[in-house]
């Protein structure tokens, strides 16, 4: 027997789903544009389950979904169902277990292992809840503040698409305009695509630097890579890391150390950014360098040169890195050229940091 709570009915229920119906989109097929959004909150928020998920009288239905191989499941043991009697916030369950209302459910108890929830309601034009924008994870975990308004971002984008199904159908139904009933179609798919094209640039910029994140870096690279064996032309990168930079923040504090690495980061792109995505921040206090159509040895110099530049930088503070750089070598892949680079790293640390070594 279903012991978990069940989530009760907003007040205006009648209103909510006479709203919902109005959308004529329950059942309908899968859509790309929607397939896109539940993409990008995957990628932006770092989860395995994403859905945009519609709260009908009896069941949650997904209209996409990412992760999961279902279409629906029950209102009764839906997060959803509880997310949308708060329809002006997104609703955060950091750890299902530990919270009253879900510590039972099958959803966290059965297969799915929910251990984590955040989602942001979809609203319809007069502000009632149709369902959620939702990421879901089988780990205990927090959104931060960039993640959390993203999610919003992508609901609002949904919530759009859907009132663009509305429309569509009102203006099958009413306009003999065909030029002006276009006209609005248009009109919404350049919206669309604009903030489509912002999220996706969200998804492959680090938020504090402004530079290419680990996966666009990832990206680039390999494309660079294949480029290089196709011509036999030379390509090197250079990882990068700011010496004792744990003693930066223990020192001075975290917001002294986010300026730093955003002087880095800007000392970095003065050499190295003149092609978008060929510096990034690979994580924490480190840095990659793409140098294409370089040479290992030519790569030292240019990564000795933004060491000497940096050690002069008006940062407030001393700042040193030191630089592993790597030259690609005949059949080699992204993974193990950054092996190779990551090592030689670590043997500029051990030489003394405040240096550049070369992996053999």
């Amino acid at each position: 027997m279903l012991t978990v709570p069940r989530p009760p009915r907003p007040d205006n229920e009648i209103e909510r789903q006479a709203t919902l119906d109005a959308y004529r989109i329950l059942d309908t097929p899968r859509e790309a544009a929607f397939d896109d959004l539940v993409a990008i909150a995957t990628a932006v928020c770092d989860v395995p389950i994403a859905m945009v998920s519609l709260i009908d009288r009896d069941r949650q239905w997904f209209k996409a979904s990412s992760g999961i191989d279902v279409t629906e499941t029950g209102r009764d043991v839906s997060f959803c169902a509880h997310a949308i009697l708060d329809p002006g916030n997104t609703m955060i369950v950091p750890d299902a277990q530990l919270d009253a209302r879900f510590r039972d459910n099958p959803m966290v108890t059965g297969g799915m292992k929910v251990r984590f929830y955040a989602g942001a309601p979809l609203l319809s034009v007069e502000g009632l809840p149709m369902g959620t924008f939702c990421v879901v994870d089988d780990r205990p975990r927090e959104l931060t503040p960039t993640q959390r308004r993203a999610l919003e971002a992508l609901s609002r984008q949904a919530s759009r698409l859907m009132e663009m199904h509305r429309v569509t159908r009102e203006l099958h139904l009413q306009l003999e305009e065909r030029g002006w009933y276009e006209q609005q179609l248009l009109h919404y798919q350049q919206e669309l695509e604009s903030q489509n094209a912002d999220l996706a640039e969200q998804s492959a910029t680090d938020p504090l630097t402004g530079l290419a994140n680990r996966r666009a870096f990832a990206r680039t690279l390999d494309a660079a890579i294949r480029d290089a064996a196709g011509t036999g032309s030379p390509l090197a990168i250079g990882v990068i890391d700011i010496d004792h930079f744990k003693m930066i923040n223990d020192l001075h504090g975290h917001a002294e150390g986010d300026r730093v690495l955003q002087a880095v980061a800007e000392m970095l792109r003065a050499h190295g950014g003149a092609a978008r995505g060929r510096v990034a921040r690979y994580g924490g206090e480190e840095f990659v360098w793409l140098l294409a159509d370089t040479t290992g040895g030519d790569a030292v110099a240019q990564c000795d040169q933004l060491r000497g530049d940096l050690a002069f930088a008006a940062t407030g503070l001393p700042v040193t890195i030191s630089v592993g750089v790597a030259a690609l070598q005949p059949g080699e892949d992204v993974a193990a050229l950054f092996a190779r680079a990551d090592e030689a790293l670590y043997e500029a640390k051990r030489g003394g940091r405040d240096r550049v070594h070369l992996a053999a």
